[in-house]
């Protein structure tokens, strides 16, 4: 007698390792509550700043430092940050800085990227100026503040000036690291296909860098920062206005713990919120694009 179960035989089994991997395929479209987005992204970082500032306090209620000249109140700090923010100097601050930072990493962005393309695909190249990029990367970015004065003057050509001496290595290296890491596969691959030369680089060679190629820019946006304040602090001069690095040198000249402590802030919270706003996303969409990103 004929079978008269018409269950699909084409469909795997509910525990089959098909049915495994399906499941692993599936796009996860469900919102993650905010409940959970409060408890891991939130709240850390609040606790932490919160035990920063309960020992720092600590230090000056239990006396074990007196001296506000070394180490001001939170209060102090506060005040501080009050008062350029009623003065309407403090968002003047912040935007002379990074507008200065960002322009200037831009730049480093369009000279890092066909040096880094150059030196990884030419050996001649590579044996002639990679050891150079590598030994800029680890040269301080203060050490270029005196020469490019002496050379460009008091002025913003100066400062961006040291910002590419600082970021060009770093962004040109990670991509130079991001191509050794393509598999071999991936360039024939692209070269039977008809993608070589310019094609080949801008479809194959940089998509499949582009992991490395981030953490360059990553890093280089770090020593674009970082290049900017060592120029400011040194190359304090009117005309260039007031940014951070020329706060924190002013603060300095006068004594000012308290906002000595307000631009040391500033400068961490900017390069906080640049890696929040801009890096984080862009890494998380090149890992999510490659599979590599697994929702807690």
């Amino acid at each position: 007698m004929a079978s008269t179960d018409t269950t699909s035989t084409d469909a795997p089994a509910a525990g089959s390792v098909e049915a495994g991997l399906d499941a692993l395929e599936t796009t996860q479209s469900s919102r993650i509550p905010f409940r959970r987005t409060l408890i891991d992204k939130i709240l850390p970082p609040l606790a932490a700043i919160a035990v920063v500032l309960l020992v720092w306090q600590g230090l000056i209620t239990l006396k074990i430092v007196d001296d506000p000249t070394k180490l001001p109140t939170p209060g102090a700090v506060w005040g501080a940050f009050r008062d350029d923010w009623l003065q309407g100097k403090l968002l003047g601050y912040i935007w002379t800085s990074v507008s200065r930072g960002l322009l200037g990493f831009c730049l480093a962005l369009v000279l890092g990227t066909p040096l880094g393309l150059l030196v990884a695909r030419v050996k001649f190249v590579r044996a002639a100026i990679g050891p150079i990029l590598s030994g800029l990367q680890s040269l301080p970015s203060v050490a270029w503040v005196p020469p490019a004065v002496i050379w460009l003057g008091l002025d913003n050509s100066m400062m961006y000036t040291v910002i590419l001496l600082g970021a060009v290595p770093s962004i040109a290296n990670g991509l130079v690291s991001g191509v050794d890491q393509v598999p071999p596969l991936f360039l024939r691959a692209g070269r039977t296909l008809g993608a070589t030369g310019f094609r080949g680089t801008w479809h194959i060679t940089l998509p499949a860098a582009l992991p490395g190629y981030v953490a360059g820019m990553k890093q280089g946006w770090a020593f674009s920062w970082r290049s900017l304040m060592a120029a400011e602090i040194i190359a304090n001069f009117p005309d260039l206005g007031t940014g951070l690095g020329q706060l924190l040198e002013n603060a300095r000249t006068a004594s000012d713990m308290a906002m000595v402590f307000e631009a040391i802030l500033l400068i961490l919270f900017v390069g906080i919120a640049i890696d929040l706003l801009i890096f984080s996303p862009l890494e998380r969409w090149v890992l999510r694009s490659r599979g590599l990103l697994v929702k807690g």
